[in-house]
């Protein structure tokens, strides 16, 4: 019995969609925490690594050791992870969060070009159409157009904003390449990824003394909450969705993890949302959902 490519897709589709709410989430359980951002960025990995160090235990007695080629794809996605944490962190301090959501955006252009360039993937023409509609989405979502935006570095923001885009789009490129190389791995090459962006997160915040040790119980809770459900969960569930996604469709997917928030942001912490907002977040649902419907299959006839 053969399965269609719509039914092929909807599981992997899901799971990422699932990471990606996981992932909006964490920003406002970061800001509930009341630390700064190398703290959280920090031990949001470094927390992660309790439950991510016992499940690669177990799939190492399970399936031994993970192909050295793989190994050096995921240790090399967690330096990419480290600095789209920091420069998305300032990114925010330059920009204000409205315009470095928009910013980081360009994720959704890099991520497929990276594997168009290098594996020479296919892009469809269906994403160059969904694009420009996702991106005007996100500036609206962003809070473009709403209210005038104040920065206070506006340039160096946006270039960080920008950076910290392509940058989350090459750790999801190296975690992609290290999961198809072994397949059959879940955990460790998202172990590997981010016990190396702890490591390279805990040099940069020993060099400038920005990682703070003594901090209420409520703050450890909220970070233990973002390193679960914002790091361990997530990311498995985006990693083992996106490999099994073509690109230009992962890509699309992976903005609705700004969408989801700002929905949490509002829930949470009772953030106002403008009407445009709200449209923004509609044209950008729709453009993803546009990118998820199988494509057409032509009709053969028979004589």
């Amino acid at each position: 019995m053969q399965t269609s490519t719509g039914e092929r897709l909807f599981a992997p589709l899901a799971i990422t969609v699932l990471g990606c709410a996981l992932v909006g989430a964490s920003s406002t359980f970061i800001r509930l925490s009341g630390q700064g951002a190398v703290t959280a960025a920090f031990y949001r990995c470094a927390l992660a690594l309790i439950p991510l160090a016992i499940c690669g235990a177990l799939e190492y007695r399970r399936l031994g050791r993970l192909w050295p080629g793989a190994g050096r794809w995921a240790l090399g996605s967690g330096v990419f992870l480290a600095c789209d944490y920091l420069m998305w962190t300032q990114s925010i301090l330059d920009t204000g969060a409205a315009v470095a959501t928009v910013l980081i955006g360009s994720q959704v252009i890099v991520y497929p070009l990276l594997a168009r360039l290098i594996e020479g993937e296919r892009l469809r023409p269906r994403f160059f159409l969904a694009l420009p509609v996702m991106l005007a989405g996100l500036a609206l979502t962003g809070g473009i157009g709403t209210r005038a935006l104040q920065a206070d570095s506006p340039v160096r923001g946006t270039v960080f904003g920008v950076a910290a885009g392509g940058l989350y789009a090459g750790y999801l490129y190296c975690n992609r390449r290290a999961t198809k190389l072994d397949r059959r791995r879940i955990f460790a090459p998202v172990a590997l990824g981010t016990g190396s962006a702890a490591a390279a997160i805990g040099l940069f915040g020993l060099v400038t003394g920005t990682i703070a040790v003594h901090m209420p119980g409520a703050s450890w809770g909220w970070l233990a909450a973002v390193a679960f459900g914002g790091q361990f969960l997530s990311f498995v569930f985006i990693g083992m969705g996106t490999v099994r996604l073509p690109a230009d469709l992962a890509a699309p997917v992976l903005l609705l993890q700004p969408l989801s928030g700002i929905v949490m942001g509002r829930l949470v912490l009772h953030e106002q949302l403008g009407a445009l907002q709200y449209a923004g977040m509609a044209l950008t649902v729709g453009a993803v959902a546009l990118m998820s419907l199988p494509a057409r299959r032509r009709r053969v006839r028979v004589a």
